[in-house]
Parts: C-alpha cells; sequence; structure tokens
C-alpha cells in the first residue's frame, strides 16, 4: 500500500512540475510578447523623469504616466525604452549606422529639415522619416500654439514633424556691467570695449548665423526700420532676416570668416554649457544663449545673490530655434503618435517645463496658469501681448474683453519676454537652414577659425630659429669631425 501510495505521490509531484514547466514557458513568454515597446531617444534631460535636483526618483516620469494612460485606454501593456544623445550628429550617427530601430528622435531644427529632404529626395534612406497622421493627435491639433503650428505649415514640416521645445537666440548679459544700448546689436561681439568679457557658442551653425547677420547689418538695420514704418509687412521682414542667417555663398563665407576670426580676438572664448554658469559668477559680462538657458541663468542668479540678468533679441534680427519629433523610417508610427500627442495635453507639457526650464510648443489653459503664476503682477506697468502664442487654446476667461491674451508686468527683457518674445521680436526672427551641399564649406571655415592664427611674422620668427638652429648643429658637427681627424 504504501508503494502504491509513493507511486501515486511521485506521479502528482511530476505531473504538477510538468505543469509548472509548462507555464513557466508558455504564458511568460506570451505575456512578454504582448508588452508592446516604444523606442525613444531623446536630448539629456530633455524630459521630466520624475527625479529631484539631486537625482532621486520622487514621482512617475512622464513616460511611466504614458505607459498607464495607455493600459488604461486601451488594456494594452506599453514600455518605454528611451535612450539619450549628446549633439544632433551623434544622433544622425546612430542612424546611418543602421543599427538602431527607434520610433522617435527630437532633433534640431536644421537637422529636421535635413531628415525630410532625405526622404522627400530619397537620397539618404538611413535617416528618412515616417509622415504623421495629425487627424489621430487631438491634444496636439487642440493645443499647439498657432504660431508654431503657422511656422510649420508654411514650411511644409506638419506631415513629417511635431514641435516639442522652442525659443530664440540673443544675447543674456549683466546690466550692471554692460550698456542697454551697447548690446541691442551685434556689434556688440566686435566691440573693444568689452574685450575678454562675452562668449559664443562653439557651434559652427550658430556662430555662422551670427557672423551673416554681423556682415548683412547694414542692410537689415535698413529693413527693420522700415518695418516699424510699416513699409515693409512682419513677413517680408522675416525672409530678408532668415535670406540673410542662411547665405552661404562663396563670398558671404568668406566675410563671415573674417568676421569671426576678428571677433575670436576679443571675445572671452567659446563654450557650449559652461556660458549660463560663467555669467552667474561673474566670470562674463555676456553671452550668445539659446533662450532656455538664458532662464536657467537668470533664476540661478537671483537665488544664488540676488543678481537680475536680462536678455536682447539685437535689433538686426536673429533666429527662432525649435526641436520636435520625427518618427524615422520602419516606426511603430501608431505607438510613436501616441506618445507624442500625450506630450501635447498641457498639463503633461507643465511638467516637462518645469523640469527642463525651456518653452513648450504647446499652449492652453495649464501653461497660460503657470505663465501668470511666475509672471503675473496685478499692478504691473507693462500690458504684455501673448495673443499671438496662445489664441484659440484658451478657455473663454483668459480673454480680455478685446479678445487679446495679456499678461501684466513690470519687467521686460527677463523671464516672461525671454521665454515668450514679443510678435515684433519673432518677426524679425529668421529659422536656422539645413545648409545641404554647403555645409562642407561651412565647417572648413569654422576650423580655420577655431584653429591659431599664425602671422606672417611668426613663420619669419620660426624660420630664422629653424636655421640659426640647423647652422649650430652643422658648425657642431664639423668641429667634431675636425677633433676626430687631429687623433688620427
Amino acid at each position: 500500500m504504501k508503494k502504491i501510495s509513493t507511486i501515486i505521490l511521485s506521479v502528482i509531484l511530476c505531473l504538477s512540475y510538468v505543469l509548472c514547466l509548462f507555464w513557466c514557458f508558455s504564458e511568460t513568454p506570451e505575456s512578454k510578447e504582448d508588452e508592446l515597446v516604444l523606442k525613444v531617444c531623446n536630448w539629456q534631460d530633455y524630459i521630466d523623469e520624475g527625479k529631484d535636483d539631486d537625482g532621486t526618483k520622487i514621482k512617475d516620469s512622464v513616460m511611466e504616466m504614458w505607459e498607464k494612460d495607455y493600459y488604461n485606454r486601451t488594456g494594452k501593456k506599453v514600455r518605454v525604452q528611451y535612450d539619450t544623445f549628446e549633439t544632433n550628429e551623434t544622433m544622425l550617427n546612430t542612424l546611418r549606422t543602421g543599427r538602431s530601430d527607434y520610433d522617435l528622435v527630437c532633433p534640431s531644427d536644421y537637422v529636421i529639415q535635413k531628415m525630410i529632404n532625405a526622404t522627400i529626395n530619397g537620397d539618404d534612406e538611413s535617416i528618412a522619416v515616417e509622415k504623421y497622421d495629425i487627424s489621430k493627435m487631438p491634444n496636439y491639433t487642440k493645443n499647439v500654439s498657432p504660431y508654431i503650428a503657422d511656422l510649420f505649415e508654411k514650411n511644409d514640416w506638419t506631415e513629417y514633424a511635431v514641435p516639442y521645445m522652442w525659443g530664440t537666440v540673443g544675447f543674456l548679459y549683466n546690466p550692471e556691467a554692460v550698456s542697454e544700448e551697447d548690446i541691442s546689436t551685434w556689434d556688440f561681439f566686435w566691440n573693444t570695449d568689452y574685450k575678454n568679457k562675452m562668449t559664443c557658442k562653439d557651434v559652427s551653425r550658430d556662430a555662422y548665423v551670427v557672423g551673416s547677420l554681423y556682415v548683412h547689418r547694414e542692410e537689415l538695420k535698413e529693413v527693420n526700420l522700415k518695418y516699424k514704418n510699416g513699409e515693409i509687412t512682419a513677413e517680408e521682414l522675416q525672409k530678408i532676416v532668415n535670406d540673410a542667417a542662411n547665405d552661404t555663398c562663396g563670398e558671404n563665407i568668406a566675410k563671415v570668416e573674417k568676421a569671426l576670426t576678428d571677433m575670436k580676438e576679443n571675445i572671452y572664448g567659446f563654450e557650449v554649457d559652461s556660458g549660463k554658469t560663467d555669467i552667474v559668477s561673474g566670470k562674463i559680462a555676456a553671452n550668445l544663449a539659446w533662450s532656455g538657458d538664458a532662464v536657467y541663468a537668470m533664476d540661478l542668479a537671483e537665488e544664488e545673490d540676488g543678481k537680475e540678468l536680462a536678455f536682447v533679441i539685437p535689433e538686426e534680427g536673429s533666429t527662432v530655434w525649435f526641436d520636435g519629433w520625427v518618427m524615422p523610417k520602419g516606426a511603430n508610427c501608431e505607438l510613436a503618435q501616441d506618445f507624442v500627442d500625450f506630450l501635447c495635453k498641457p498639463e503633461i507639457a507643465v511638467l516637462n517645463m518645469d523640469y527642463i526650464g525651456y518653452t513648450s510648443a504647446v499652449a492652453g489653459d495649464d501653461i497660460f496658469d503657470l505663465v501668470c503664476e511666475n509672471y503675473e503682477e496685478e499692478e504691473g506697468e507693462y500690458e504684455y501681448d501673448l495673443t499671438y502664442f496662445f489664441a484659440g487654446t484658451l478657455s473663454p476667461d483668459k480673454y480680455t474683453e478685446d479678445g487679446r491674451v495679456i499678461v501684466r508686468t513690470n519687467t521686460l527683457g527677463r523671464q516672461l519676454t525671454t521665454q515668450y518674445p514679443s510678435l515684433d521680436e519673432v518677426a524679425r526672427c529668421g529659422i536656422m537652414e539645413d545648409f545641404g551641399d554647403r555645409n562642407e564649406a561651412v565647417l572648413e571655415m569654422w576650423t580655420k577659425v577655431k584653429s591659431n592664427n599664425v602671422t606672417v611674422l611668426s613663420y619669419i620668427m620660426m624660420t630664422a630659429l629653424i636655421l640659426v638652429a640647423g647652422y649650430m648643429l652643422i658648425s657642431s658637427i664639423r668641429r667634431k669631425l675636425k677633433k676626430k681627424k687631429m687623433r688620427r
């Protein structure tokens, strides 16, 4: 009887073991296959990751919020595989290797144009992108700023890209050390009164645009005056500034090289990320800055020592920059569009703006409330008009009686106006374009500018030293040979 019981028990245990194995090897893979994966590649620190300033996790990231939201709406599990890149070129090179299979990447303006051109022309499939179906993105169509939407539509980018963050390029400066009049023009970089007190971006394209606008400064000052007098429209002004910023003909490249070479002798140096802290510490008095970095520096200066910094777009004009989401060829478009549309909810855009410090392309009530919370002053001296950016995205109670969107403030040229430039300011801003087949010529010029200049006098002195050293060496050899002969 014991043997029978033992046999029965063994059979039961074996069957249980087999069933466990079957469950492990059948159910688990099936559940993994059921989990959808969205592969995203973005700039570092460019989305709310749910961490505090020390990097400690304190809440759900935006990616985790979307994963839960997607499951609640569809009943399907999804996971975001999130990677970062440091430069546009790094991201492009990664795509060109063919070893990546991202569903979403977030390049800057000129790279978006390069990827769109590659798609349309069919000349570089490795960086080609998929088309968006905007009809499936209700949050985007409802909440995107009309200004940004119009910018994308006029340039035929809407089918291929969705804007994320945007801003302008200008001077971040310390008003106690720099004259407001002096810094209101690109001439400032060549003003010897401020020698070694300013820095420029160590980015070939940004530096080139600065040099080109400086080269065209007299023409640009004239057309800006015509715009102020009502002789030309905002669209006409913007086109002229845009053409000047992106002028890559041989003659202009030569002029820009000369201008930037002269500028290099007058500035403290070139930088990419240190300028916003250098100006807070007092190492420099002015810095060529992206508006998002400028706001960061302003906040930091106030927090650390109560210093008030300012930001200005030079009177000749500048550029509007933006970063946006594109879907590389072969992407899971359904998942990618759903994620981007989630980012276009104003309440999510607020989280990202708070975390990053940059300005979202999304408008809507939550964004406007954030602006008012940060900058609105009941007794504000100025009525700052932001109708161009928010119109059509707000609740009726957000508008004034005459239909405008107004924020009252006592300060201009600081955080509010840096994050949201006026309509007149954006009118004199072009867009940095893809230089196409002229890119190599611009890079070659930039290499020459960055290299150490060796003057003719330096060449003469070096040659003389070499000749003297050679003569001394030959003389020394001759004397040794003579002594050897005498000993023999």
